[in-house]
Protein backbone atom coordinates (compact mmCIF):
# COMPACT_ATOMS: atom_id res chain seq x y z
CA UNK A 1 0.00 0.00 0.00
CA UNK A 2 1.57 2.83 -1.46
CA UNK A 3 0.51 6.10 1.13
CA UNK A 4 2.72 8.58 -1.12
CA UNK A 5 1.15 11.34 -3.55
CA UNK A 6 2.22 11.90 -7.05
CA UNK A 7 4.25 15.20 -8.02
CA UNK A 8 0.75 15.99 -9.73
CA UNK A 9 -1.29 15.64 -6.83
CA UNK A 10 1.52 17.34 -4.80
CA UNK A 11 1.70 20.20 -7.38
CA UNK A 12 -2.15 21.32 -7.12
CA UNK A 13 -1.95 21.01 -3.52
CA UNK A 14 0.82 23.57 -3.56
CA UNK A 15 -0.85 25.91 -6.02
CA UNK A 16 -3.79 25.72 -3.68
CA UNK A 17 -1.90 26.19 -0.20
CA UNK A 18 -0.61 29.04 -2.09
CA UNK A 19 -4.11 30.86 -3.02
CA UNK A 20 -5.34 30.06 0.31
CA UNK A 21 -2.47 31.68 2.42
CA UNK A 22 -1.80 34.70 0.26
CA UNK A 23 -5.08 35.60 -1.00
CA UNK A 24 -8.05 33.63 1.27
CA UNK A 25 -7.09 33.52 5.02
CA UNK A 26 -5.85 37.39 4.85
CA UNK A 27 -9.30 38.02 3.71
CA UNK A 28 -11.91 35.17 5.44
CA UNK A 29 -12.64 37.63 8.20
CA UNK A 30 -13.87 40.23 6.45
CA UNK A 31 -15.91 38.17 3.90
CA UNK A 32 -17.00 36.32 6.91
CA UNK A 33 -18.59 39.12 8.54
CA UNK A 34 -19.76 40.77 5.58
CA UNK A 35 -21.08 38.39 3.78
CA UNK A 36 -19.88 39.09 0.66
CA UNK A 37 -19.19 37.00 -2.37
CA UNK A 38 -15.45 37.08 -2.77
CA UNK A 39 -15.45 37.32 -6.84
CA UNK A 40 -11.99 37.95 -6.87
CA UNK A 41 -10.38 35.25 -4.84
CA UNK A 42 -12.85 32.94 -6.53
CA UNK A 43 -11.81 34.43 -10.22
CA UNK A 44 -8.12 33.46 -8.96
CA UNK A 45 -8.84 29.86 -7.71
CA UNK A 46 -10.48 29.39 -11.40
CA UNK A 47 -7.52 30.93 -13.46
CA UNK A 48 -5.41 28.69 -11.77
CA UNK A 49 -7.48 25.37 -12.32
CA UNK A 50 -8.92 24.79 -8.86
CA UNK A 51 -12.90 24.94 -10.37
CA UNK A 52 -12.53 21.85 -12.68
CA UNK A 53 -9.69 19.49 -11.27
CA UNK A 54 -11.19 16.62 -12.48
CA UNK A 55 -12.31 17.78 -15.89
CA UNK A 56 -10.43 16.73 -19.09
CA UNK A 57 -7.93 19.36 -20.47
CA UNK A 58 -10.26 19.41 -23.47
CA UNK A 59 -13.29 20.88 -21.43
CA UNK A 60 -11.11 23.24 -20.02
CA UNK A 61 -10.01 21.84 -16.64
CA UNK A 62 -6.37 20.29 -14.91
CA UNK A 63 -7.54 16.97 -16.02
CA UNK A 64 -6.34 15.64 -12.50
CA UNK A 65 -7.76 13.01 -9.90
CA UNK A 66 -10.03 12.54 -7.64
CA UNK A 67 -6.99 12.96 -4.64
CA UNK A 68 -5.39 15.73 -6.21
CA UNK A 69 -8.93 17.82 -5.72
CA UNK A 70 -8.94 16.32 -1.72
CA UNK A 71 -5.90 17.79 -1.59
CA UNK A 72 -6.69 21.01 -2.89
CA UNK A 73 -9.92 21.38 -1.10
CA UNK A 74 -8.18 20.26 2.16
CA UNK A 75 -5.87 23.59 1.60
CA UNK A 76 -8.62 25.92 0.43
CA UNK A 77 -10.73 24.92 3.80
CA UNK A 78 -8.30 25.10 6.04
CA UNK A 79 -7.96 29.16 5.05
CA UNK A 80 -12.00 29.76 4.81
CA UNK A 81 -14.96 27.02 4.67
CA UNK A 82 -17.02 29.55 2.41
CA UNK A 83 -14.33 29.48 -0.14
CA UNK A 84 -14.04 25.67 0.03
CA UNK A 85 -17.98 25.48 -0.60
CA UNK A 86 -17.94 27.16 -3.86
CA UNK A 87 -15.20 25.13 -5.09
CA UNK A 88 -16.61 22.21 -4.22
CA UNK A 89 -20.22 23.37 -5.53
CA UNK A 90 -18.10 24.33 -9.07
CA UNK A 91 -15.93 20.62 -9.44
CA UNK A 92 -18.31 17.96 -7.95
CA UNK A 93 -22.17 19.07 -8.14
CA UNK A 94 -22.04 21.26 -11.34
CA UNK A 95 -19.28 19.41 -13.24
CA UNK A 96 -20.23 16.12 -12.19
CA UNK A 97 -23.00 15.60 -13.59
CA UNK A 98 -22.37 16.94 -17.24
CA UNK A 99 -19.68 15.63 -17.55
CA UNK A 100 -20.87 11.50 -16.28
CA UNK A 101 -24.39 12.20 -18.39
CA UNK A 102 -24.47 15.54 -20.82
CA UNK A 103 -23.77 15.81 -24.28
CA UNK A 104 -20.64 17.17 -26.27
CA UNK A 105 -22.24 20.38 -26.39
CA UNK A 106 -23.21 20.78 -23.04
CA UNK A 107 -19.35 19.60 -22.35
CA UNK A 108 -18.03 22.18 -24.13
CA UNK A 109 -20.14 24.92 -23.45
CA UNK A 110 -20.84 24.87 -19.74
CA UNK A 111 -17.97 22.94 -18.16
CA UNK A 112 -15.60 24.43 -20.27
CA UNK A 113 -16.54 27.90 -18.88
CA UNK A 114 -17.18 26.97 -15.52
CA UNK A 115 -13.67 24.70 -15.24
CA UNK A 116 -11.68 27.78 -16.97
CA UNK A 117 -13.08 29.80 -14.31
CA UNK A 118 -15.09 32.06 -16.52
CA UNK A 119 -18.65 31.71 -15.39
CA UNK A 120 -19.86 30.08 -11.96
CA UNK A 121 -21.93 27.75 -11.56
CA UNK A 122 -24.51 26.37 -9.17
CA UNK A 123 -27.02 22.73 -8.64
CA UNK A 124 -30.59 22.85 -7.47
CA UNK A 125 -31.84 20.13 -6.13
CA UNK A 126 -33.44 21.15 -2.61
CA UNK A 127 -36.79 22.70 -2.30
CA UNK A 128 -38.24 24.68 0.55
CA UNK A 129 -40.24 21.56 1.49
CA UNK A 130 -37.72 18.98 0.19
CA UNK A 131 -33.78 18.72 1.63
CA UNK A 132 -33.37 15.01 2.74
CA UNK A 133 -36.24 13.65 1.13
CA UNK A 134 -34.82 14.41 -2.70
CA UNK A 135 -38.24 12.59 -4.52
CA UNK A 136 -40.74 15.12 -3.21
CA UNK A 137 -39.49 18.24 -5.14
CA UNK A 138 -42.62 20.00 -6.76
CA UNK A 139 -39.99 22.39 -9.28
CA UNK A 140 -41.93 21.17 -12.71
CA UNK A 141 -40.88 21.61 -16.26
CA UNK A 142 -44.04 20.98 -18.84
CA UNK A 143 -43.05 19.73 -22.08
CA UNK A 144 -44.50 21.64 -25.00
CA UNK A 145 -45.47 20.48 -28.55
CA UNK A 146 -42.50 22.08 -29.86
CA UNK A 147 -40.12 19.88 -27.21
CA UNK A 148 -39.41 22.31 -24.87
CA UNK A 149 -40.05 22.85 -21.54
CA UNK A 150 -41.89 25.54 -19.60
CA UNK A 151 -40.43 25.42 -15.57
CA UNK A 152 -41.87 26.75 -12.78
CA UNK A 153 -40.89 26.69 -8.90
CA UNK A 154 -38.55 27.52 -6.28
CA UNK A 155 -35.40 25.99 -5.10
CA UNK A 156 -33.72 26.67 -1.57
CA UNK A 157 -30.66 26.92 -0.14
CA UNK A 158 -28.40 27.14 -3.05
CA UNK A 159 -25.15 27.89 -2.88
CA UNK A 160 -24.12 30.52 -5.58
CA UNK A 161 -27.63 31.06 -6.38
CA UNK A 162 -27.79 34.95 -6.61
CA UNK A 163 -23.89 34.85 -8.76
CA UNK A 164 -24.20 31.86 -11.15
CA UNK A 165 -24.11 31.65 -15.01
CA UNK A 166 -25.08 28.09 -15.47
CA UNK A 167 -27.06 26.03 -12.72
CA UNK A 168 -28.03 22.38 -12.75
CA UNK A 169 -31.41 21.82 -12.19
CA UNK A 170 -33.95 19.17 -11.17
CA UNK A 171 -37.32 19.44 -11.93
CA UNK A 172 -40.84 16.95 -12.32
CA UNK A 173 -41.89 16.16 -16.14
CA UNK A 174 -43.68 13.50 -15.18
CA UNK A 175 -44.76 13.56 -11.24
CA UNK A 176 -47.22 10.59 -12.00
CA UNK A 177 -43.72 8.57 -12.09
CA UNK A 178 -42.19 9.33 -8.74
CA UNK A 179 -38.24 9.68 -8.97
CA UNK A 180 -38.68 8.29 -12.30
CA UNK A 181 -39.90 11.45 -12.99
CA UNK A 182 -37.63 13.53 -12.40
CA UNK A 183 -35.59 15.43 -15.00
CA UNK A 184 -31.81 17.68 -14.72
CA UNK A 185 -31.36 20.38 -16.83
CA UNK A 186 -28.87 23.24 -17.83
CA UNK A 187 -29.96 26.16 -16.95
CA UNK A 188 -28.89 30.26 -18.12
CA UNK A 189 -29.59 31.98 -15.41
CA UNK A 190 -29.52 35.19 -18.35
CA UNK A 191 -32.68 34.27 -19.82
CA UNK A 192 -35.97 35.39 -19.11
CA UNK A 193 -38.19 33.23 -16.20
CA UNK A 194 -34.91 32.95 -13.40
CA UNK A 195 -35.02 35.08 -10.44
CA UNK A 196 -33.05 34.74 -7.41
CA UNK A 197 -34.32 35.60 -4.30
CA UNK A 198 -32.66 36.59 -0.68
CA UNK A 199 -29.85 35.74 0.65
CA UNK A 200 -29.74 33.46 3.77
CA UNK A 201 -28.65 34.63 6.75
CA UNK A 202 -26.11 31.64 7.92
CA UNK A 203 -24.64 30.59 11.12
CA UNK A 204 -21.20 29.84 9.12
CA UNK A 205 -19.95 29.75 5.47
CA UNK A 206 -21.62 33.11 5.07
CA UNK A 207 -19.54 33.87 2.27
CA UNK A 208 -21.27 31.00 -0.37
CA UNK A 209 -24.22 33.37 -1.25
CA UNK A 210 -27.14 30.57 -0.34
CA UNK A 211 -29.98 32.21 -1.76
CA UNK A 212 -33.63 30.79 -3.04
CA UNK A 213 -34.15 30.70 -6.77
CA UNK A 214 -37.53 30.79 -8.71
CA UNK A 215 -38.48 30.41 -12.10
CA UNK A 216 -41.37 31.48 -13.75
CA UNK A 217 -42.55 30.17 -17.03
CA UNK A 218 -38.35 29.83 -17.63
CA UNK A 219 -38.07 27.99 -21.01
CA UNK A 220 -35.90 25.41 -21.39
CA UNK A 221 -34.68 23.68 -24.94
CA UNK A 222 -34.80 19.97 -25.47
CA UNK A 223 -31.08 20.14 -26.22
CA UNK A 224 -31.07 21.82 -22.01
CA UNK A 225 -31.87 18.19 -20.90
CA UNK A 226 -28.72 16.16 -18.98
CA UNK A 227 -29.06 12.42 -20.29
CA UNK A 228 -32.85 11.42 -21.28
CA UNK A 229 -35.74 12.49 -19.49
CA UNK A 230 -36.76 10.85 -16.21
CA UNK A 231 -33.16 10.31 -15.62
CA UNK A 232 -32.83 13.30 -13.23
CA UNK A 233 -32.89 11.86 -9.70
CA UNK A 234 -30.38 8.82 -10.93
CA UNK A 235 -27.94 11.60 -11.55
CA UNK A 236 -28.63 13.87 -8.34
CA UNK A 237 -27.75 10.68 -6.71
CA UNK A 238 -24.77 10.01 -8.30
CA UNK A 239 -23.25 13.73 -8.05
CA UNK A 240 -23.85 13.82 -4.59
CA UNK A 241 -22.19 10.39 -3.90
CA UNK A 242 -19.12 12.55 -5.54
CA UNK A 243 -20.03 15.56 -3.87
CA UNK A 244 -19.89 13.44 -0.62
CA UNK A 245 -16.25 13.41 -0.96
CA UNK A 246 -15.65 16.99 -0.95
CA UNK A 247 -17.43 18.13 1.73
CA UNK A 248 -15.74 15.45 3.67
CA UNK A 249 -12.68 16.92 2.69
CA UNK A 250 -14.13 20.37 3.29
CA UNK A 251 -14.12 19.12 7.08
CA UNK A 252 -10.65 17.83 7.05
CA UNK A 253 -9.32 21.40 6.27
CA UNK A 254 -11.59 22.97 8.61
CA UNK A 255 -10.34 20.40 11.50
CA UNK A 256 -6.80 20.74 10.73
CA UNK A 257 -7.02 24.57 10.57
CA UNK A 258 -8.50 24.44 14.24
CA UNK A 259 -5.77 21.82 15.81
CA UNK A 260 -3.30 23.85 14.07
CA UNK A 261 -4.30 27.03 15.73
CA UNK A 262 -4.43 24.80 18.53
CA UNK A 263 -1.32 22.91 19.12
CA UNK A 264 0.43 26.28 18.57
CA UNK A 265 -1.79 27.85 21.51
CA UNK A 266 -1.32 25.38 23.82
CA UNK A 267 3.11 25.81 23.32
CA UNK A 268 2.75 29.56 24.01
CA UNK A 269 -0.17 30.09 26.14
CA UNK A 270 0.81 29.52 29.73
CA UNK A 271 -1.06 28.86 33.39
CA UNK A 272 0.31 28.19 36.88
CA UNK A 273 3.80 28.67 35.42
CA UNK A 274 3.75 26.31 32.76
CA UNK A 275 2.51 25.98 29.07
CA UNK A 276 -0.61 24.84 28.97
CA UNK A 277 -0.13 22.05 26.76
CA UNK A 278 2.04 20.61 29.30
CA UNK A 279 -1.41 19.39 31.74
CA UNK A 280 -2.71 15.91 31.00
CA UNK A 281 -5.96 16.84 30.14
CA UNK A 282 -5.27 19.28 27.30
CA UNK A 283 -2.59 16.45 26.00
CA UNK A 284 -5.52 14.30 26.17
CA UNK A 285 -7.39 16.52 23.64
CA UNK A 286 -5.09 17.16 21.52
CA UNK A 287 -4.27 13.52 20.96
CA UNK A 288 -8.42 12.66 20.66
CA UNK A 289 -8.06 15.38 18.32
CA UNK A 290 -5.24 13.98 15.92
CA UNK A 291 -6.82 10.90 16.56
CA UNK A 292 -9.93 11.97 14.83
CA UNK A 293 -8.03 14.19 12.09
CA UNK A 294 -6.25 11.35 10.58
CA UNK A 295 -9.49 8.97 10.92
CA UNK A 296 -10.96 11.79 8.76
CA UNK A 297 -8.00 11.78 6.43
CA UNK A 298 -7.79 9.03 5.92
CA UNK A 299 -11.58 7.63 5.12
CA UNK A 300 -11.35 10.50 2.93
CA UNK A 301 -8.36 9.58 0.54
CA UNK A 302 -10.00 6.00 0.31
CA UNK A 303 -13.06 7.04 -0.94
CA UNK A 304 -11.06 9.47 -3.72
CA UNK A 305 -8.86 6.69 -4.75
CA UNK A 306 -12.28 4.25 -5.24
CA UNK A 307 -13.47 7.10 -6.99
CA UNK A 308 -10.33 7.31 -9.40
CA UNK A 309 -10.22 3.60 -9.60
CA UNK A 310 -13.20 3.84 -11.72
CA UNK A 311 -14.77 1.27 -8.35
CA UNK A 312 -17.70 1.30 -6.30
CA UNK A 313 -17.74 3.99 -4.12
CA UNK A 314 -20.89 5.70 -2.20
CA UNK A 315 -21.01 3.55 1.37
CA UNK A 316 -17.64 5.02 1.43
CA UNK A 317 -17.99 8.27 0.86
CA UNK A 318 -21.12 8.60 3.00
CA UNK A 319 -18.79 6.90 5.50
CA UNK A 320 -15.93 9.53 5.17
CA UNK A 321 -18.25 12.21 4.95
CA UNK A 322 -20.26 11.03 8.06
CA UNK A 323 -16.53 10.84 10.03
CA UNK A 324 -14.84 13.82 8.80
CA UNK A 325 -18.06 16.17 10.09
CA UNK A 326 -18.21 14.73 12.72
CA UNK A 327 -14.74 14.94 13.61
CA UNK A 328 -14.68 18.44 12.37
CA UNK A 329 -17.47 19.63 14.86
CA UNK A 330 -15.79 17.98 17.82
CA UNK A 331 -12.00 19.12 16.69
CA UNK A 332 -13.54 22.83 17.33
CA UNK A 333 -15.25 22.53 19.79
CA UNK A 334 -12.31 21.40 21.54
CA UNK A 335 -10.08 23.87 20.14
CA UNK A 336 -12.59 26.34 21.19
CA UNK A 337 -12.49 25.23 24.77
CA UNK A 338 -8.53 24.79 24.79
CA UNK A 339 -8.52 28.45 23.95
CA UNK A 340 -10.48 29.35 26.17
CA UNK A 341 -12.38 33.18 26.68
CA UNK A 342 -9.98 33.65 23.22
CA UNK A 343 -11.60 30.90 21.21
CA UNK A 344 -14.84 32.41 22.21
CA UNK A 345 -13.63 36.14 20.74
CA UNK A 346 -14.35 36.91 17.50
CA UNK A 347 -10.68 38.26 17.76
CA UNK A 348 -9.34 34.62 16.43
CA UNK A 349 -10.89 32.57 13.76
CA UNK A 350 -11.92 29.42 16.01
CA UNK A 351 -14.91 30.74 16.66
CA UNK A 352 -15.89 30.54 12.87
CA UNK A 353 -13.96 27.36 12.69
CA UNK A 354 -16.36 25.92 14.67
CA UNK A 355 -19.74 28.09 12.76
CA UNK A 356 -18.44 26.67 9.60
CA UNK A 357 -18.14 22.88 10.79
CA UNK A 358 -21.82 22.22 11.47
CA UNK A 359 -22.70 22.60 7.88
CA UNK A 360 -20.57 19.59 6.78
CA UNK A 361 -23.03 17.86 9.18
CA UNK A 362 -25.93 18.76 7.31
CA UNK A 363 -25.25 19.14 3.55
CA UNK A 364 -25.26 16.63 0.69
CA UNK A 365 -26.80 14.19 3.04
CA UNK A 366 -26.87 14.48 6.64
CA UNK A 367 -25.29 12.38 9.25
CA UNK A 368 -28.64 10.73 9.97
CA UNK A 369 -29.26 9.80 6.32
CA UNK A 370 -26.12 8.97 5.58
CA UNK A 371 -26.04 6.38 8.75
CA UNK A 372 -29.27 4.75 6.77
CA UNK A 373 -26.81 4.50 3.13
CA UNK A 374 -24.13 2.62 5.08
CA UNK A 375 -26.55 0.69 7.22
CA UNK A 376 -28.44 -0.34 3.94
CA UNK A 377 -25.28 -1.27 2.15
CA UNK A 378 -23.88 -3.48 4.79
CA UNK A 379 -27.44 -5.30 5.11
CA UNK A 380 -29.10 -5.00 1.73
CA UNK A 381 -32.19 -3.90 4.13
CA UNK A 382 -34.40 -1.09 3.59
Amino acid sequence: MDFSFSEEQLMIQDVARRIAQEKIAPSAEHFDRSGEFPLENVRLLGENGLMGIEVPDQYGGAGMDTIAYVLAMIEVAAADAAHSTIVSVNNSLFCTGILKHGSEEQKQTYVRAIAEGGEIGAFALTEPQSGSDAAAIRCNAQRQADGSYVINGKKSWITSGSVARYIVLFAMTAPEKGTRGITAFVIDTGKPGFHAGKVEPKLGIRASATCEIEFQDYVAQAADVIGAEGDGFKIAMGVLDAGRIGIAAQAVGIARAAFDATVEYARERKAFGQPIGSFQMTQAKIADMRCKLDTALLLTLRAAWLKGQGKAYGSEAAMAKVVASEAAMWITHQAVQIHGGMGYSKEMPLERYFRDAKITEIYEGTSEILRLVISRGETGLR
